[in-house]
């Protein structure tokens, strides 16, 4: 029998909680519920969910507050859920380290869908481990086995998006990857997906892997394509 992954959704509204729990038991999951930031937070350490759905707007704390919270201490994969349709609010939910959004009203159908891709990526990476060699990119060092990253000797604190968006690009040096490509081969998506997710993700990588994020030297920009791994920086 397949473990049953566990879910937590911290969100304000009692009816939008109610109704998307209702969607995501009926997919197999189990869903635990927070109605704010702080409550969110202990429901995380009782809890230790695959994956969080997180609300921008609460009234204790904001969404970013609490997704900067959870990413300082778990990789665990965060949804942004928000009626905010703004582009401003949807990178800095993703810079605060979340791997995706959902914009209200939400399609049952779709979130399901972008739940089990992040579920997927997230047990697929778990799966491996063991010594394997290094993959060496300039003064950056894969250990795609150990799910390790390191920068001149130095360990890197990566999301599994941004591992998984690392892992992509050294696997095709040289190679000019489109955001479609990328969407479909590091979120599992495809009508799904949304390039600026690309974009931000690539840009926060960027900040953790390159000497100087503004004038990359590792991971450049194609313009109007997408973007290509230069190992030899």
């Amino acid at each position: 029998m397949s473990e049953v992954n566990t879910l937590l959704f911290i969100e304000d509204d009692d009816q939008i909680r109610l109704a998307l729990r209702l969607v995501l038991e009926d997919e197999g999951y189990t869903v635990n519920e927070a109605p704010d930031g702080r409550s969110g937070l202990a429901a995380f350490h009782a809890s230790e969910p695959d994956l969080v759905l997180l609300d921008i707007r609460l009234p204790d704390m904001s969404g970013f507050d609490v997704c900067r919270a959870l990413r300082a201490m778990s990789i665990v994969p965060i949804v942004m859920v928000t009626a905010q349709t703004d582009t401003q609010d949807m990178v800095a939910g993703l810079e605060a380290g979340a791997d995706d959004y959902v914009t209200k009203p939400v399609v049952p159908k779709e979130l399901a869908a972008r739940v089990r891709a992040h579920l997927r990526r997230a047990q697929l990476q778990n799966v491996s481990i063991g010594s394997g060699p290094s993959e060496i990119m300039g003064d950056i060092d894969l250990r795609r086995e150990q799910g390790l990253v390191f920068k001149g000797g130095q360990e890197l604190s990566l999301t599994k998006t941004e591992f998984n968006l690392l892992c992509e690009f050294a696997d095709h040096p040289n190679v000019v990857l489109s955001r479609d490509q990328l969407l479909e081969r590091v979120w599992g998506y495809d009508y799904l997906g949304d390039s600026r997710l690309v974009d931000a993700h690539v840009r926060r990588l960027r900040v953790k892997i390159e000497d100087h994020p503004d004038d990359p030297k590792l991971i450049v920009t194609v313009r109007g394509i997408g973007y290509r791994l230069m190992p030899t920086g």
